[in-house]
């Protein structure tokens, strides 16, 4: 290692604040490196990880570092299982005036990608300024933040767009996926339901975690009524999520349908101005298909999507997208909706582990 670069990484420690944030700013750079930052058995990993709690300018670049260093696994590891650091990223993240929020954001997204991090879904902590969360648990609070600081709302500072990701690791989980599908005690609200409205938010970093996140909890194929109840009807004593509209939008453009077609569509679908652009990104657009396609996995949720005008929507995302992967989600939907009730009895017997393996 350079000489240069091993003093600058001795000067973490540095009890000179002013070396401290020199140092930090010269390694910025050099973060794509990890082998810089794992010699003497990850010293200046736990150097920068004190360094998250100095002060902005420091903390700033020191978040962007361990950005940069957490997609090597060893420190992802070491960074998962560090429950201080972890409840230190939670402490300034829930709080509304953090300049930093969208870095910290940026960090728990990566470091969601270990299992250890599943331990988010039940951790209980201190709760927030009220303004952010009233729950307990540190999951809730995380769905609230991303929930209420969409575009600067709740911290001026940040838009917290890439919890997107977050939320779609914990629903790779049991229990994460069972958290979104069940109503919280401290709101009275199913958190899925709270996510469902950014499938069409101008954020491509939002639309893609949560298409991800719809998906994976639709694996639950005994939430699926659920899911598909409109939000005037209930299953059991829980206020229906009436997913459909907000994956079906994604898929709609400007095409206009016969009247026998638009007349049974949902309503969302039947007011769409002339300009209504169909998803750009063709990856968002197979994970809506492939959740639809989910959900047809039962008899009530064929027919549920048969009697909606699916197909129509389909058909036309298949004519309209210029692209294989979109156009082989459409063929498999297409084929389970169009064929006869005696054919789809397969697809009912899937491999459910097989299919777990396809999460985001």
């Amino acid at each position: 290692m350079d000489a240069d670069i091993c003093q600058l990484v001795e000067f973490l420690h540095h009890g000179n604040t002013q070396i401290r944030q020199i140092a930090c700013e010269h390694l910025v750079g050099y973060s794509s490196d990890p082998a810089i930052f794992k010699i003497h058995q990850l010293l200046p990993i736990q150097d920068l990880k004190l360094l998250v709690r100095d002060y902005a300018p420091i903390a700033q670049n020191v978040l962007t570092i361990l950005v940069n260093l957490s997609h090597d696994a060893e420190i992802l590891d070491n960074l998962a299982a560090d429950d201080s650091f972890i409840e230190t990223l939670l402490k300034k993240i829930t709080n509304p005036k953090e300049t930093a929020a969208n870095e910290i954001a940026m960090l728990l997204s990566n470091l969601a990608k270990s299992d250890r991090m599943e331990k988010l879904i039940t951790l209980k902590r201190s709760v927030p300024d009220k303004s952010v969360s009233t729950s307990p648990y540190a999951l809730d609070q995380l769905f609230d933040l991303f929930v209420k600081g969409a575009d600067g709302s709740l911290n001026k500072h940040a838009d917290f767009d890439y919890l997107a990701y977050l939320l779609a690791d914990m629903s790779k989980h049991k229990a994460g996926r069972d958290h979104f599908l069940s109503k919280r005690e401290y709101d009275g609200v199913v958190p899925i339901s709270k996510l469902m409205v950014f499938t069409e938010h101008k954020s491509h970093i939002r639309r893609r975690g949560v298409a991800s996140t719809i998906k994976n909890v639709a694996f639950e194929v005994e939430k699926h009524p659920l899911l598909l109840a409109d939000d005037t009807e209930t299953i059991d004593d829980t206020p229906g999520v009436n997913v459909l509209p907000y994956i079906l939008l994604p898929l709609a453009g400007s095409e206009e349908y016969p009247e026998e077609e638009s007349a049974n569509m949902l309503p969302d679908l039947q007011l769409l101005p002339p300009d209504k652009a169909r998803e750009s990104d063709n990856d968002i657009l197979t994970t809506h298909l492939e959740t639809l396609l989910l959900l047809s996995t039962t008899r009530p949720g064929r027919d549920k999507l048969r009697a909606v005008q699916v197909y129509p929507l389909v058909r036309e995302t298949h004519l309209h997208v210029d692209d294989e992967g979109v156009r082989e989600a459409c063929d498999r939907l297409v084929q389970v909706l169009m064929r006869d009730e005696e054919e789809t009895v397969r697809v009912e017997e899937i491999d459910e582990d097989k299919r777990i393996e396809e999460i985001f």
